[in-house]
Protein backbone atom coordinates (compact mmCIF):
# COMPACT_ATOMS: atom_id res chain seq x y z
CA UNK A 1 0.00 0.00 0.00
CA UNK A 2 1.50 3.18 -1.17
CA UNK A 3 1.76 6.31 1.20
CA UNK A 4 -0.10 9.47 1.05
CA UNK A 5 1.63 12.20 -0.07
CA UNK A 6 3.35 14.14 2.88
CA UNK A 7 5.64 17.15 3.87
CA UNK A 8 8.60 16.86 5.67
CA UNK A 9 10.14 20.14 7.41
CA UNK A 10 14.21 19.66 9.09
CA UNK A 11 14.50 22.56 11.33
CA UNK A 12 17.37 23.84 13.23
CA UNK A 13 17.62 27.09 15.48
CA UNK A 14 18.85 28.58 18.66
CA UNK A 15 16.92 26.26 21.70
CA UNK A 16 14.17 28.43 22.91
CA UNK A 17 10.88 27.29 25.19
CA UNK A 18 7.85 26.39 22.97
CA UNK A 19 9.39 25.29 19.52
CA UNK A 20 7.73 22.36 19.31
CA UNK A 21 3.92 23.54 19.88
CA UNK A 22 5.16 26.46 17.55
CA UNK A 23 5.81 24.48 14.64
CA UNK A 24 2.96 21.94 15.03
CA UNK A 25 0.55 24.79 15.61
CA UNK A 26 1.60 26.06 11.88
CA UNK A 27 0.62 22.46 10.53
CA UNK A 28 -2.19 22.01 12.79
CA UNK A 29 -3.78 25.24 11.64
CA UNK A 30 -3.37 24.85 8.17
CA UNK A 31 -5.23 21.63 8.00
CA UNK A 32 -2.07 19.48 8.39
CA UNK A 33 -2.32 16.07 10.21
CA UNK A 34 1.00 14.85 11.49
CA UNK A 35 2.08 11.24 11.23
CA UNK A 36 6.11 12.10 12.88
CA UNK A 37 7.79 14.13 14.81
CA UNK A 38 11.19 14.05 16.22
CA UNK A 39 13.15 16.79 18.15
CA UNK A 40 16.76 16.73 19.72
CA UNK A 41 18.42 19.50 21.67
CA UNK A 42 22.34 20.07 21.69
CA UNK A 43 22.48 21.59 25.40
CA UNK A 44 26.11 22.29 25.24
CA UNK A 45 25.78 24.49 21.88
CA UNK A 46 21.75 25.40 22.91
CA UNK A 47 20.44 24.33 19.50
CA UNK A 48 17.38 22.52 18.85
CA UNK A 49 16.58 20.20 16.21
CA UNK A 50 13.46 18.76 14.32
CA UNK A 51 12.32 16.64 11.87
CA UNK A 52 8.22 16.62 11.24
CA UNK A 53 6.57 15.05 8.56
CA UNK A 54 2.61 15.20 7.91
CA UNK A 55 0.12 14.55 4.82
CA UNK A 56 -0.84 16.68 2.63
CA UNK A 57 -4.28 15.71 1.76
CA UNK A 58 -6.78 18.34 3.42
CA UNK A 59 -3.92 20.78 3.95
CA UNK A 60 -4.35 24.49 2.97
CA UNK A 61 -1.32 25.01 1.51
CA UNK A 62 0.07 23.59 -1.76
CA UNK A 63 4.13 23.15 -2.69
CA UNK A 64 3.93 26.47 -4.39
CA UNK A 65 2.73 28.40 -1.16
CA UNK A 66 3.88 26.17 1.38
CA UNK A 67 7.70 27.46 1.16
CA UNK A 68 6.95 31.30 1.73
CA UNK A 69 4.73 29.86 4.18
CA UNK A 70 7.85 28.46 6.10
CA UNK A 71 10.29 31.06 5.43
CA UNK A 72 7.66 33.49 7.31
CA UNK A 73 7.81 31.17 9.94
CA UNK A 74 11.38 30.49 10.39
CA UNK A 75 12.23 33.85 9.97
CA UNK A 76 11.46 35.47 13.72
CA UNK A 77 13.24 32.40 15.08
CA UNK A 78 16.24 32.58 13.37
CA UNK A 79 15.36 29.16 11.98
CA UNK A 80 17.34 27.34 8.97
CA UNK A 81 15.46 24.59 7.32
CA UNK A 82 14.43 22.47 4.53
CA UNK A 83 11.62 21.63 2.82
CA UNK A 84 11.05 18.27 0.67
CA UNK A 85 7.86 16.42 -0.48
CA UNK A 86 7.44 12.87 -0.15
CA UNK A 87 5.75 12.41 -3.76
CA UNK A 88 9.17 13.61 -5.37
CA UNK A 89 11.63 10.88 -6.01
CA UNK A 90 15.39 12.40 -5.82
CA UNK A 91 18.28 11.77 -8.30
CA UNK A 92 20.82 9.82 -7.45
CA UNK A 93 24.12 9.73 -9.68
CA UNK A 94 26.71 6.80 -8.39
CA UNK A 95 30.34 7.23 -8.73
CA UNK A 96 32.59 4.41 -9.06
CA UNK A 97 35.90 3.09 -9.63
CA UNK A 98 37.27 -0.73 -10.14
CA UNK A 99 35.34 -2.40 -6.55
CA UNK A 100 32.20 -3.49 -7.68
CA UNK A 101 30.50 -4.72 -3.98
CA UNK A 102 29.00 -1.61 -2.95
CA UNK A 103 27.38 -0.48 -6.80
CA UNK A 104 25.67 -3.93 -7.20
CA UNK A 105 24.44 -3.84 -3.58
CA UNK A 106 23.17 -0.10 -4.91
CA UNK A 107 21.59 -1.51 -8.03
CA UNK A 108 19.92 -4.65 -6.72
CA UNK A 109 17.99 -2.00 -4.34
CA UNK A 110 17.08 0.24 -6.64
CA UNK A 111 15.93 -2.43 -9.32
CA UNK A 112 13.87 -4.15 -6.15
CA UNK A 113 12.37 -0.65 -5.97
CA UNK A 114 13.68 -0.97 -2.36
CA UNK A 115 14.52 3.03 -2.18
CA UNK A 116 12.24 5.70 -3.52
CA UNK A 117 14.89 7.21 -5.91
CA UNK A 118 15.80 7.75 -9.79
CA UNK A 119 19.49 6.72 -10.38
CA UNK A 120 20.08 8.50 -14.25
CA UNK A 121 23.45 7.77 -14.16
CA UNK A 122 26.68 5.97 -13.19
CA UNK A 123 30.45 7.51 -13.55
CA UNK A 124 33.50 5.91 -13.10
CA UNK A 125 37.24 6.69 -14.05
CA UNK A 126 37.64 3.06 -15.30
CA UNK A 127 35.55 0.62 -17.77
CA UNK A 128 35.66 -1.99 -15.81
CA UNK A 129 32.13 -2.07 -14.13
CA UNK A 130 29.77 -1.01 -17.19
CA UNK A 131 28.96 -4.80 -17.79
CA UNK A 132 27.14 -4.55 -14.68
CA UNK A 133 25.26 -1.47 -15.57
CA UNK A 134 24.76 -1.17 -18.92
CA UNK A 135 21.90 -4.26 -19.33
CA UNK A 136 19.93 -2.00 -17.17
CA UNK A 137 20.10 0.57 -18.92
CA UNK A 138 21.56 3.03 -16.80
CA UNK A 139 23.95 5.59 -18.66
CA UNK A 140 27.47 4.68 -17.85
CA UNK A 141 29.97 7.37 -18.39
CA UNK A 142 33.84 6.68 -18.05
CA UNK A 143 36.07 9.75 -17.48
CA UNK A 144 39.54 8.56 -16.95
CA UNK A 145 41.73 10.95 -14.21
CA UNK A 146 44.92 11.34 -13.82
CA UNK A 147 46.62 14.52 -11.75
CA UNK A 148 46.84 16.52 -15.64
CA UNK A 149 43.26 15.51 -15.91
CA UNK A 150 41.24 16.15 -12.64
CA UNK A 151 39.57 19.36 -12.91
CA UNK A 152 38.74 19.02 -16.59
CA UNK A 153 37.00 15.74 -15.84
CA UNK A 154 35.59 17.22 -12.69
CA UNK A 155 34.36 19.69 -15.42
CA UNK A 156 32.58 17.26 -17.57
CA UNK A 157 31.35 15.26 -14.66
CA UNK A 158 29.69 18.26 -13.30
CA UNK A 159 27.95 18.90 -16.61
CA UNK A 160 26.92 15.70 -16.86
CA UNK A 161 25.41 15.96 -12.93
CA UNK A 162 23.38 19.15 -14.57
CA UNK A 163 22.04 17.65 -17.35
CA UNK A 164 20.50 14.90 -15.70
CA UNK A 165 19.22 16.82 -12.37
CA UNK A 166 21.35 14.66 -9.81
CA UNK A 167 20.25 16.14 -6.55
CA UNK A 168 22.83 13.98 -4.62
CA UNK A 169 26.13 12.15 -5.56
CA UNK A 170 26.96 8.41 -3.57
CA UNK A 171 30.80 7.46 -3.62
CA UNK A 172 30.41 3.99 -4.17
CA UNK A 173 34.10 2.83 -3.56
CA UNK A 174 35.09 5.74 -5.59
CA UNK A 175 39.15 5.94 -5.36
CA UNK A 176 39.89 9.49 -6.30
CA UNK A 177 40.13 12.56 -4.34
CA UNK A 178 37.21 14.76 -5.23
CA UNK A 179 38.91 18.87 -5.50
CA UNK A 180 37.87 21.16 -2.99
CA UNK A 181 36.14 23.38 -5.87
CA UNK A 182 34.18 20.39 -6.93
CA UNK A 183 33.22 19.47 -3.16
CA UNK A 184 31.72 22.98 -2.45
CA UNK A 185 28.92 22.76 -5.14
CA UNK A 186 27.94 19.53 -3.14
CA UNK A 187 27.29 20.84 0.34
CA UNK A 188 25.89 18.01 2.55
CA UNK A 189 25.10 16.00 -0.84
CA UNK A 190 28.02 13.64 -1.27
CA UNK A 191 28.28 9.89 0.64
CA UNK A 192 31.22 8.42 1.08
CA UNK A 193 32.15 5.08 2.29
CA UNK A 194 35.44 3.70 3.34
CA UNK A 195 36.86 1.48 6.43
CA UNK A 196 37.15 2.42 9.65
CA UNK A 197 40.83 1.80 9.88
CA UNK A 198 41.82 5.42 9.57
CA UNK A 199 43.84 6.72 10.86
CA UNK A 200 45.95 4.11 12.17
CA UNK A 201 46.18 2.08 9.07
CA UNK A 202 46.02 4.00 6.21
CA UNK A 203 47.54 3.74 2.78
CA UNK A 204 46.63 1.02 -0.07
CA UNK A 205 46.79 -2.13 2.17
CA UNK A 206 45.32 -1.25 4.92
CA UNK A 207 43.58 -4.64 5.87
CA UNK A 208 47.03 -6.24 5.57
CA UNK A 209 48.53 -3.76 7.80
CA UNK A 210 45.54 -4.54 10.34
CA UNK A 211 46.30 -8.54 10.20
CA UNK A 212 49.83 -8.13 11.04
CA UNK A 213 48.86 -5.82 13.75
CA UNK A 214 46.23 -8.65 15.14
CA UNK A 215 43.29 -6.14 15.11
CA UNK A 216 40.08 -7.77 16.64
CA UNK A 217 37.57 -5.40 14.92
CA UNK A 218 37.32 -4.31 11.61
CA UNK A 219 34.89 -1.08 10.38
CA UNK A 220 33.06 0.82 7.88
CA UNK A 221 32.06 4.72 8.27
CA UNK A 222 29.73 6.63 5.46
CA UNK A 223 30.12 10.34 5.66
CA UNK A 224 29.44 13.40 3.63
CA UNK A 225 32.15 14.45 2.17
CA UNK A 226 33.72 17.60 2.90
CA UNK A 227 36.63 19.67 1.93
CA UNK A 228 38.83 17.60 4.60
CA UNK A 229 39.62 14.41 3.64
CA UNK A 230 37.46 11.42 5.36
CA UNK A 231 36.69 14.02 7.70
CA UNK A 232 33.40 14.73 7.08
CA UNK A 233 30.02 14.69 8.83
CA UNK A 234 29.80 10.94 9.70
CA UNK A 235 26.03 9.40 9.31
CA UNK A 236 26.47 5.64 9.81
CA UNK A 237 29.09 3.30 11.23
CA UNK A 238 29.53 -0.03 12.18
CA UNK A 239 31.99 -3.11 13.06
CA UNK A 240 32.25 -6.66 12.98
CA UNK A 241 34.79 -8.42 15.45
CA UNK A 242 37.38 -10.57 13.72
CA UNK A 243 39.86 -12.99 15.32
CA UNK A 244 43.49 -14.56 14.86
CA UNK A 245 42.23 -17.32 12.58
CA UNK A 246 41.27 -14.55 10.17
CA UNK A 247 42.99 -14.31 7.31
CA UNK A 248 43.57 -11.08 5.17
CA UNK A 249 41.14 -12.84 2.58
CA UNK A 250 38.59 -12.88 5.55
CA UNK A 251 39.12 -9.07 6.36
CA UNK A 252 38.68 -7.77 3.32
CA UNK A 253 35.47 -9.82 2.71
CA UNK A 254 33.73 -9.50 5.80
CA UNK A 255 35.07 -5.15 5.70
CA UNK A 256 33.48 -5.44 1.73
CA UNK A 257 30.15 -7.23 3.11
CA UNK A 258 30.00 -4.07 6.24
CA UNK A 259 31.37 -1.50 3.56
CA UNK A 260 27.91 -2.25 1.50
CA UNK A 261 25.40 -2.89 4.33
CA UNK A 262 26.45 0.99 6.36
CA UNK A 263 26.45 2.49 2.65
CA UNK A 264 23.18 1.77 2.31
CA UNK A 265 21.95 2.88 5.82
CA UNK A 266 23.33 6.07 4.82
CA UNK A 267 21.87 6.27 1.94
CA UNK A 268 18.40 5.35 3.22
CA UNK A 269 18.56 7.86 6.05
CA UNK A 270 19.63 10.49 3.30
CA UNK A 271 16.15 9.74 1.22
CA UNK A 272 13.96 9.49 3.76
CA UNK A 273 15.71 12.96 4.87
CA UNK A 274 15.87 11.73 8.21
CA UNK A 275 19.63 13.65 8.82
CA UNK A 276 20.31 17.06 9.70
CA UNK A 277 24.35 18.37 9.70
CA UNK A 278 25.31 20.83 12.57
CA UNK A 279 28.90 21.60 12.26
CA UNK A 280 30.75 18.33 11.74
CA UNK A 281 27.89 16.29 13.45
CA UNK A 282 24.87 15.11 12.08
CA UNK A 283 21.59 14.59 14.02
CA UNK A 284 20.26 11.25 12.09
CA UNK A 285 16.62 10.39 13.27
CA UNK A 286 14.89 6.77 14.03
Amino acid sequence: MSRRPAAILLVSCPDRQGLVATVSGFISRHGGNIIDLEQYVDHEAGVFFMRVEWELDGFALDAGTLPQAVAELAAPLDMEWRLYFSDQRPRMAVLVSRHPHCLLDILARVQAGEWEVELPLVISNHPDLEPFVAPLGIPFHVLPVTPDTRRAQEQRMQALLEENGVEFLVLARYMQILTDAFVARWPGCIINIHHSFLPAFPGARPYHSAHARGVKIIGATSHYVTAELDAGPIIEQDVVRVTHNDSVEDLVRKGRDLEKLVLARAVWKHLQRKILVHGNRTVVFE
